[in-house]
Formats: structure tokens, C-alpha cells, sequence
């Protein structure tokens, strides 16, 4: 298995000592794992991206309706 990067290992360390100590649906601990699918999402469009080159326009539109749909 591939070590992860730096911006996602802080993180993952982040929510996994908090998810030892708290409850599951403390806020502390929601955000941490929030944060830490964030940067695992933002690392996968960066490989997609350097796989596949550029996206269009419209793809980014898309993309960018899916991201806004979460902070509706």
C-alpha cells in the first residue's frame, strides 16, 4: 500500500485519535472526517486530472454543481 501524502496523513491521524476518545457523532470528530475526505477527493481529481488531461468546461460546470450541491 502506498504511503499517503502529507496532506492527507495529518488528517487521517487527526480523526483516528479523536474517533478513539469521542462519540461517533461528536463535532470535533465529524470535521476531522470531513477534512480528511477532502483531501483524499482533492488528491483523486488531481490524479484523474494528470491521467486524463484537461477537463471541459461543461465537465467542470458538473463537477462544480455536485461540490455546490453539498452546501445546499
Amino acid at each position: 500500500m502506498a504511503r499517503p501524502s502529507a496532506a492527507v496523513a495529518r488528517p487521517r491521524a487527526v480523526a483516528g485519535a479523536l474517533s478513539r476518545y469521542r462519540s461517533p457523532d461528536d463535532p470535533e470528530l465529524l470535521a476531522a472526517k470531513r477534512d480528511l475526505a477532502v483531501e483524499m477527493l482533492a488528491e483523486r481529481v488531481e490524479r484523474v486530472v494528470k491521467q486524463l488531461g484537461p477537463l471541459s468546461d461543461q465537465q467542470c460546470q458538473r463537477i462544480a454543481i455536485l461540490l455546490s450541491a453539498g452546501a445546499a
